[in-house]
């Protein structure tokens, strides 16, 4: 199954857009420090999630645990923050969430301090798994993975040992319905090389998720390449316009959307490459182990803010974008085309 991801931005699910490409899964992830502004059921992302349960979309969401500083030491006072956090949202999603991910890219999101990741990945996991037998049946509706792991392609020398404990654990842990990973990858051969990590590692009744992928990283390698004549001559701008200068315009001055696919399409490390949701897709699939994929449903402003030709280009991956270009004669963001179609394709597969 491919999900409309929209990471962080859970309040930003228009309906609207997922009935337009077909989606019927949503993917997002929450900030557990949230759990400290009031009421969880209450805060608008999960309100709109509520909303897709009740409408009978599937739903995917990652507790991301974002320290800057290093992770909590398991038995420390802001360990036991983190899991009351933790009891908070659980309190909101179990029963009602089919996967709940303990985690979302944890080798980013502790401050690059790894030295206890493991541990308290496994102490936040193990504490889900009590809380959902403690609340029985009810509870049992949600599977708990692991995730998310990132640069699999070429991991951290440091990191494999890491890796591996996280992927034992996993496979250990009869509790554990499997792991997720984030292919953000320069090619296809890149992410084939995420599952010939992760799925001899997991036991034959698991499965793994992919709740983000795309080709962000070869896209960021192209940023200043010459945009081709053809673009820059239909629509005026002067020979040798950088890749990354005329999204700026598109920023700066939304394009119709028709412009914003003829300036994709012009660039061969775009149109080369139109297929490859398609073909990320296929190869999960072709594992027999793939529980659930997210694609990237919408633009938000921290796509484009302090744009420059050092900016990861998440710009292009979505299927809609309402920062770079005008919205439809539907109402509807403008979309890239491309994505669009693969996606309602990939919901009929």
């Amino acid at each position: 199954m491919i999900a409309a991801n929209l990471n962080q931005d859970l309040d930003l699910l228009d309906f609207a857009q997922f009935q337009a490409i077909s989606a019927t899964w949503v993917r997002g992830f929450y900030l557990m420090q949230n759990a400290d502004q009031g009421d969880v059921a209450g805060q608008p992302g999960m309100k709109k999630l509520t909303a897709a349960i009740a409408g009978g979309y599937g739903t995917v969401l990652n507790l991301k645990f974002d320290y800057e500083q290093g992770l909590p030491d398991v038995g420390s006072s802001a360990m036991s923050v983190a899991l009351t956090r933790l009891d908070k949202v659980l309190a909101v999603v179990l029963g009602k969430v089919d996967i709940v991910v303990i985690g979302n890219e944890p080798f980013f999101e502790c401050g690059q301090k790894t030295g206890n990741l493991n541990a308290f990945y496994e102490t936040v996991a193990q504490h889900a798994i009590d809380y959902r037998k403690q609340h029985g049946a009810s509870a049992g509706k949600t599977q708990i993975f692991m995730g998310a792991l990132t640069d699999l392609e070429n991991p951290k020398k440091s990191n494999v040992p890491l890796i591996n404990r996280w992927l034992d654990y996993v496979k250990g842990n009869p509790d554990i319905a499997g792991t997720d990973c984030h292919p953000h990858v320069a090619s296809m051969s890149d992410c084939q090389r995420y599952l010939d990590y992760i799925v001899p590692r997991i036991r034959p009744d698991q499965k793994f998720l992919a709740t983000e992928f795309s080709l962000v990283k070869l896209y960021q390698k192209h940023l200043s390449d010459p945009v081709p004549a053809a673009f820059t001559t239909k629509y005026h701008l002067p020979a040798g316009t950088l890749v990354w200068q005329v999204v700026g315009d598109a920023i700066a001055h939304p394009f119709a959307q028709q412009e914003w696919n003829d300036f994709l399409l012009s660039c061969p490390w775009f149109s080369g490459n139109r297929d490859i949701m398609a073909q990320m897709a296929a190869a999960f699939r072709q594992t027999g182990r793939l529980a659930v994929a997210g694609y990237g449903i919408t633009q938000d402003a921290g796509a484009v803010q302090d744009w420059g030709p050092g900016k990861t280009p998440w710009v292009f991956n979505s299927i809609f974008c309402p920062e770079v270009t005008q919205p439809g004669a539907d109402g509807l963001p403008g979309q890239n085309l491309t994505w669009a179609s693969e996606f309602r394709s990939l919901q009929q597969a």
